[in-house]
C-alpha cells in the first residue's frame, strides 16, 4: 500500500450558454449569454437547496411568497399574472399546497365562481422559515461581489430593465 495521497482532480466546469461564445461574437450577444448563465446558475442552486432543505420547489416557494405579500389572499388570475405562468400551473400548485394545509381557498362573496387563495397559519410559519433561509442563500451567492460592483451591477440592470420593458401603446 502506498503512503502517497492521489492528487485531487479538478472537476471540469459544466458547459454553459456563455461557454459557447467566442471573442469574435458580438459583445451584446456575449453579455446576454453571461447574464442568462448567471441567472441559470443561481436559480439552479436555489432550486437544489429548496428541494433538499425543504422538500419543495421554486414555483411553490414563489406562489407562497406572493400570498405572504397579500394577507387577504389573491385570485388565481392575479397569481398567474404576478408569477407570469398559466392559470393551470397555479391550479396545480395550489391543489398540492392545499392538500398539505399550507393554503386555503376562500369563496368571494360578490362572485361565487371566484376564490381567494391565502396562506394558512401553518403556511405562513413554514414559508417564513424558507424565506429566511432563501435570503441567506442569496446573500451567500451574491455576497462575494464588492459593494461597488454590486451597486454598479444593480444600476446597470436597472437601465437594462427600462430599455427592455414592453412599451404600452396609448389608445384614444
Amino acid at each position: 500500500m502506498s503512503d502517497t495521497v492521489p492528487e485531487a482532480i479538478e472537476p471540469e466546469p459544466i458547459p454553459d450558454l456563455e461557454s459557447r461564445t467566442v471573442p469574435e461574437d458580438h459583445h451584446d450577444l456575449r453579455l446576454w449569454l453571461r447574464l442568462l448563465t448567471c441567472c441559470n446558475l443561481i436559480e439552479s442552486e436555489i432550486r437544489s437547496r429548496l428541494r433538499t432543505g425543504y422538500e419543495t420547489t421554486l414555483p411553490r416557494f414563489d406562489l407562497m411568497a406572493q400570498l405572504l405579500r397579500e394577507p387577504a389572499g389573491m385570485k388565481m388570475s392575479e397569481l398567474s399574472r404576478h408569477m407570469m405562468v398559466t392559470n393551470g400551473n397555479i391550479t396545480g400548485i395550489t391543489d398540492q399546497l392545499e392538500k398539505e394545509g399550507l393554503v386555503e381557498r376562500v369563496k368571494v362573496a360578490s362572485d361565487r365562481r371566484s376564490s381567494l387563495i391565502r396562506l394558512t397559519s401553518k403556511g405562513k410559519r413554514i414559508f417564513k422559515k424558507m424565506a429566511q433561509a432563501h435570503e441567506q442563500w442569496i446573500q451567500g451567492l451574491l455576497g462575494g461581489l464588492s459593494e461597488k460592483s454590486s451597486k454598479a451591477l444593480f444600476e446597470a440592470l436597472g437601465e437594462l430593465k427600462l430599455l427592455t420593458q414592453p412599451r404600452r401603446s396609448k389608445r384614444n
